[in-house]
C-alpha cells in the first residue's frame, strides 16, 4: 500500500509530464499536451486510489478486521433495536495515505522555503 501510494503522489505525474516530453517535438506545444496532463493526473490517481482500496478490503477480509456496513444514524431506526457499533479504529490504508499526504506536505513546504529560491 505504501507503494501504491507513492506511485499514485509521484509515479503518476512524473510518468505523465514524462511521456508527454516525448510526444512534443517543439518548445512551442499546442494545448493537446497540457490537456493529457491535467485530466491524466486526477485519472491516474484515481484508478491507483481504486486499486488501493480493492487491496484494503482484501487486506481487511485475509486478516479478518473487515467492517461491516452501517447507515447513517439518520436513516436509521428510532427504536430500541439499535446496537453500538463504534468505528473499528484506523484502517491500514488510512494510515498509509495519511503518512503520505503529510510527508507531501512537509518535502512541498521544505523545498519552497529552502530550496525554491523563492523570495518572500
Amino acid at each position: 500500500m505504501a507503494a501504491g501510494s507513492v506511485a499514485m503522489w509521484i509515479g503518476v505525474p512524473l510518468s505523465l509530464v514524462y511521456l508527454v516530453s516525448r510526444l512534443v517535438k517543439t518548445t512551442q506545444p499546442t494545448m493537446g499536451p497540457y490537456l493529457i496532463i491535467v485530466l491524466g493526473v486526477p485519472l491516474g490517481m484515481a484508478i491507483i486510489g481504486k486499486g488501493l482500496g480493492v487491496l484494503d478490503r482484501y487486506y481487511g477480509r485475509r486478516t479478518g478486521t473487515t467492517q461491516e456496513r452501517r447507515h447513517a444514524a439518520w436513516l436509521q431506526s428510532m427504536r430500541g433495536e439499535r446496537k453500538d457499533v463504534r468505528a473499528g479504529g484506523w484502517k491500514v490504508l488510512d494510515v498509509v495515505m495519511v503518512w503520505s499526504v503529510l510527508t507531501a506536505a512537509v518535502a512541498l513546504g521544505v523545498w519552497f522555503f529552502f530550496l525554491a529560491g523563492a523570495s518572500i
